[in-house]
């Protein structure tokens, strides 16, 4: 996962990433720690409504490759999903392989 800091409007602080009749969210970051927030808003059928956060720090791919490299790895391939797709500046998630050698 990428998070989606590039569609940030100047001054905006939040990014929605789900809005359906039942839930809401939208992610908050902090982007000197590279900390975020995701929050949930849940409406129930008896009409109350509930909230729920879950927090998260999120890594660049350059930062999985320096700690892979660290520990002794190197990037063996990188894709977009599962599905092998290309990955591009404008890829909003990776799945990458490492290998250490043996």
């Amino acid at each position: 996962w990428i998070p989606g800091i590039r569609r940030f409007p100047p001054g905006q602080a939040a990014v929605p990433f789900h809005v359906g009749q039942s839930h809401v969210g939208l992610d908050t970051y902090d982007l000197t720690t590279q900390q975020g927030t995701s929050h949930h808003f849940h409406r129930h059928p008896d009409g109350t409504a509930t909230y729920g956060a879950s927090n998260f720090r999120y890594i660049w791919p350059a930062e999985c490759d320096l700690m892979a490299q660290l520990a002794g790895m190197t990037l063996e391939r990188r894709s977009a999903d599962w599905h092998g797709s290309e990955f591009t500046n404008d890829s909003e998630s990776h799945v990458s392989v490492w290998r250490k050698p043996a």
